[in-house]
């Protein structure tokens, strides 16, 4: 009984009418391997006889025929059995993992001790280095000093009320800043009374606490 072909998606056949070669990568690195080329004797003859009836005005050219009717079925047996050789040939490279049925390189991509590819079971020593390295940097960024012209952007400032536009000619304001830099106008206006520290309402010309004037 002839013998089933097994084959998955990782791999490409490089084939071609003089001879047989594959290449198989791993699906989760997309690193593999190819096979040496396999020369096709029939296929070469077949090549030789075209030749020859290109250079002498067709003398050969019912051989060429029969060589390149011999190639549509022998060359595809010839092809199969190229292609189970080099699948026993490149199997010891590759395992099948039992969870996500991925074919994977045994070199890079599979974690021995669990059983299982490292996009199912990562080394947990990698992981946590990688972990590490990632909030390192997370801590640069929080710790990083904050430029001098968005200080008035930190969050204690964000108790004040702060405008998008100037009042008196509408510019937009880049910073929370206290004068306008196109037109000068005051942006910020005080909203505590400076004698009692009452809360000024808006428009008030005096205190509502003390009767200062604002």
């Amino acid at each position: 009984m002839t013998e089933a072909i097994e084959f998955s998606r990782n791999y490409n056949d490089l084939s071609t009418d003089n001879g047989f070669q594959f290449e198989f990568f791993c699906d989760r690195c997309r690193s593999g391997h190819r096979t040496a080329f396999v020369a096709w004797a029939p296929g070469n003859i077949a090549n030789v006889l075209n030749t020859a009836s290109s250079l002498f005005g067709g003398v050969f050219s019912s051989a060429a025929t029969v060589g390149e009717s011999v190639r549509s079925s022998a060359w595809q047996k010839a092809h199969d059995d190229a292609f189970l050789k080099a699948g026993h040939e490149i199997r010891p490279n590759f395992v099948q993992c039992p969870r996500c049925q991925s074919w994977v390189c045994k070199k890079s991509c599979w974690n021995n001790k669990r059983g299982l590819c490292k996009e199912c079971a990562p080394d947990l020593g990698v992981e946590m280095s990688a972990a590490q390295a990632s909030h390192s940097v997370q801590e640069i960024w929080a710790h990083a000093a904050m430029a001098e012209e968005d200080k008035k952007l930190a969050e204690g400032n964000w108790n004040d009320t702060i405008r998008a536009t100037c009042p008196q000619c509408n510019e937009p304001l880049a910073t929370n800043a206290k004068f306008c830099p196109s037109c000068g106008a005051k942006v910020k206006f005080d909203d505590k009374c400076a004698k009692c520290g009452a809360k000024l309402q808006p428009g008030a010309k005096f205190c509502g606490e003390c009767g200062t004037k604002v």
